[in-house]
């Protein structure tokens, strides 16, 4: 009977143990740093992009566009503080040339990513209840998109409206699997005057395509450009490394509202998110 009892307390205290430990990996770590656009110039007021290397690919300067997993505000001298579950992660920013947005990078933007001593992505390792100073990033330069387009892995296509006409200014989300679970992995650029889009990704697969005309979390707004609803089936799209699928044609549609806002349709409807 006396070897139960030390049995039972021996498995009692391992769970405890394991419990404990499930417990710790949640506690968060935290980050600080500070963007510069000159070694002189703060970065103030632009975004900060966090990138959990566990969910996708380091992110690239303009081979394509990770979703990325966190942002946040920098201040006004370019500095900036978050905390993160345990995790390895990469981190730029953005400070935009015109009105603020979430996104990927448009001409003129001044973009930077923390790049290490190999010119690849710098990795921050985060550890839980511990702080890490990631230093001070500059030398922020004006966005161009690369005209170097060799080797590109990308999905070129046209995004219509219900009556078969061009729709601008719309944004193709990636996920990588058939459900929208969790955030996209990729995002393009938005569609130009003529419907025309790119879709840039790390690497050959199938990806599940679905549009918006708007970034970021939250219900659609009047006058937003969808797809469809939630449970409309997202479109498969197949890839090969270094290639790019063409030809592909979405079709959106613009949210009416609830409501006593339903029917309306205007041009410039607040941030949303992929749904």
């Amino acid at each position: 009977m006396k070897q139960l009892f030390v049995a039972f307390f021996c498995i009692v205290a391992l769970l405890s143990a394991m419990g404990g430990a499930r417990a710790a990996a949640f506690q968060p770590g935290t980050i600080t740093g500070r963007f510069m656009l000159t070694p002189q110039a703060a970065m103030s007021d632009g975004l900060v992009y966090i990138y959990n290397l566990a969910n996708g690919p380091a992110p690239s300067r303009d081979r394509y566009w990770r979703v990325p997993d966190h942002f946040i505000k920098l201040d006004k001298d370019g500095r900036f503080t978050v905390q993160l579950l345990e995790g390895t992660y990469c981190i730029g920013a953005i400070k935009r040339n015109g009105q603020p947005q979430i996104g990927p990078p448009q001409e003129g933007d001044m973009f930077l990513l923390s790049m290490d001593n190999n010119g690849q992505p710098r990795k921050f390792i985060v550890k839980s209840n511990e702080s890490v100073d990631m230093g001070v990033t500059s030398g922020a330069k004006p966005f161009a998109p690369s005209p170097d387009t060799k080797g590109l892995t990308a999905i070129e296509g046209t995004i219509l409206d219900a009556d078969g006409k061009p729709e601008a200014g719309v944004l193709v989300f990636a996920f990588p699997t058939p459900t929208v679970i969790g955030k996209p992995l990729f995002v393009s650029d938005r569609s130009d005057q003529n419907g025309k889009f790119i879709l840039r990704v790390n690497e050959g697969g199938t990806f599940y395509l679905k549009l918006r005309s708007t970034f970021g979390g939250g219900p659609p707004q009047a006058g937003a450009i969808l797809d469809g609803n939630k449970e409309q089936p997202l479109r498969p799209v197949t890839v090969k490394t270094g290639e790019t699928t063409q030809g592909v044609v979405l079709t959106g549609k613009r949210f009416p509202g609830r409501g006593k806002d339903q029917g309306m349709t205007g041009s410039n409807p607040p941030q949303g998110g992929p749904r």
